[in-house]
């Protein structure tokens, strides 16, 4: 998807989550940091997953390219301390799945719900070791992102090109233990930080969907 502007890459985007089938699960895998069989297990009824829900969200740079905002986890964490995140989290009682992600986005990035267009959603994602059942929304906002505005839940905030997504150069692997054993682990390299794990899972699958829909320069 090759833009001269955050709008063009708007209506591209959204005319890409409105072509169905989705990318799906095969284009998660490719980044997944268990083996295949174990992703490809359904979720387990007793007791049911927990639902969650995070968002994917591209707002414009000052020279109006097109940017994705990712989170970073506070070092001080019980859970995923550290790591880069997609705002999001769990659902509440009475939520639908998209207002979760909007929720959360405002209580961790302090983006008000108003400012966010939602064009659609991407494949659930069951996360093994947490035991959530993910489900990641797409949407933009159309002013550029305060990166210094975040709550005690977030580290740091950054933007990645749009573009980075589907770089080659961007897609490595590291050696991490993983359950019992050390594994390969594929990760994607964005501005020095690794992001590996469910992000990169759902990641793998916008990107996917993304350049299935490029256009030529």
């Amino acid at each position: 998807m090759i833009m001269q502007s955050f709008d063009e890459f708007a209506g591209a985007l959204q005319a890409a989550i409105d072509t169905q089938p989705l990318p799906g699960r095969e284009a998660q895998l490719r980044m997944a940091p268990l083996d295949r069989v174990d992703h490809l297990q359904p979720p387990p009824t007793d007791p049911p997953p927990r639902d969650a829900a995070v968002l994917a969200l591209f707002f414009p740079d000052a020279a109006q390219g097109s940017r994705l905002l990712l989170t970073v986890r506070p070092t001080g964490m019980n859970q995923h301390a550290g790591q880069v995140a997609l705002p999001g989290g769990r659902r509440e009682r009475g939520e639908t799945l998209q207002e979760t992600a909007l929720r959360e986005t405002h209580e961790e990035v302090l983006i008000p719900p108003d400012d966010i267009q939602v064009f659609g959603a991407l494949t659930p994602l069951y996360v093994i070791p947490s035991r959530f059942q993910v489900q990641p929304f797409v949407g933009i906002m159309r002013r550029e992102a305060d990166l210094s505005a975040r709550s005690d839940e977030v580290a740091h905030l950054f933007g990645v090109p749009a573009g980075d997504l589907t770089a080659p150069e961007r897609r490595c692997k590291h050696t991490r233990r993983v359950g019992k054993r050390e594994r390969q682990v594929p990760h994607f390299d964005f501005e020095n930080h690794v992001v590996w794990g469910a992000t990169a899972m759902m990641l793998s699958e916008l990107a996917a969907l993304i350049e299935a829909h490029q256009t030529p320069a």
